[in-house]
Formats: structure tokens, C-alpha cells, sequence
């Protein structure tokens, strides 16, 4: 599946992967949202002493769409580096998937350029989400 790169969100993710703060790890990770009213947003993982316990990039970009208000994620580019696709982790598909659509897209970068493009369906199957409770 060949992918038109958003050239803005891309930007966006890789600026926020060199932004994150990884002294124990140093696997530099970054996000970037686009909301269906076409706001974007970022974030990068955020290490602390009690690692594990730090943050993931997906969550603080998440989080910064929240504290601005919106709550409906078009599409999110995930940037890393190496050669295995830096896919989100088991909760942060469980947060984008909070905000998302099934046909959300969903993005998965190197510095190079996308790496695999997939649908929110594609990436959490048969998850669990809002319209569960309902």
C-alpha cells in the first residue's frame, strides 16, 4: 500500500521523535494527530528514573488534543528509528482507539517515510471502545 506522506504531520512527528527525552532507553519515539477539524498535535516519549515508567509519544500527543479540546483523531503518524516498524504499544492502541473510527489511519514511520499505513480495525481488531458501554 503506497501512502501520500502528509508532509506537515510527518514534519511534525519527526520533530517531536527528536524532542523525546530517553536517557535510559535512547529509543526516541514521537507522534503526531491530525483531528477531523484538521488541528494537529504531538508527542514524544518521556523516560524517568522509575523506568519503565514514563510516556509514551502516542499518549502525550493524545493528551494534548484532549487538553485543546478535541476528542476525534483523523489520522496519527508514529515515528522511530530501526529496522522493525515502531508500532504502538498495547495501551496506546487501546488510547487511540479511544478517539478513533475503525477506518482511522493509522501510520507507522522511520525517518525515511512510511513504513506501513493501517486502519484502526487493522491495528486493534475486535477492541473494545465508548460505543461498548452504550
Amino acid at each position: 500500500m503506497t501512502q501520500i506522506i502528509n508532509k506537515a504531520l510527518f514534519d511534525l512527528a519527526v520533530q517531536a521523535m527528536n524532542k523525546a527525552y530517553v536517557p535510559y532507553s535512547n529509543f526516541v519515539v514521537g507522534a503526531a494527530i491530525q483531528t477531523v477539524t484538521g488541528e494537529l498535535y504531538s508527542g514524544c516519549n518521556v523516560e524517568n528514573a522509575s523506568y519503565p515508567e514514563g510516556t509514551c509519544a502516542e499518549a502525550g500527543a493524545i493528551a494534548s488534543m484532549v487538553r485543546d479540546g478535541q476528542t476525534q483523531i483523523d489520522s496519527i503518524y508514529v515515528i522511530g528509528k530501526g529496522e522493525q516498524l515502531v508500532t504502538p504499544c498495547g495501551g496506546c492502541r487501546q488510547r487511540i482507539r479511544e478517539f478513533s473510527t475503525p477506518s482511522t489511519m493509522i501510520h507507522i514511520c522511520g525517518p525515511e517515510g512510511i513504513k506501513k499505513s493501517m486502519t484502526m480495525e487493522e491495528l486493534l481488531p475486535f477492541s473494545f471502545g465508548p460505543d461498548n458501554l452504550k
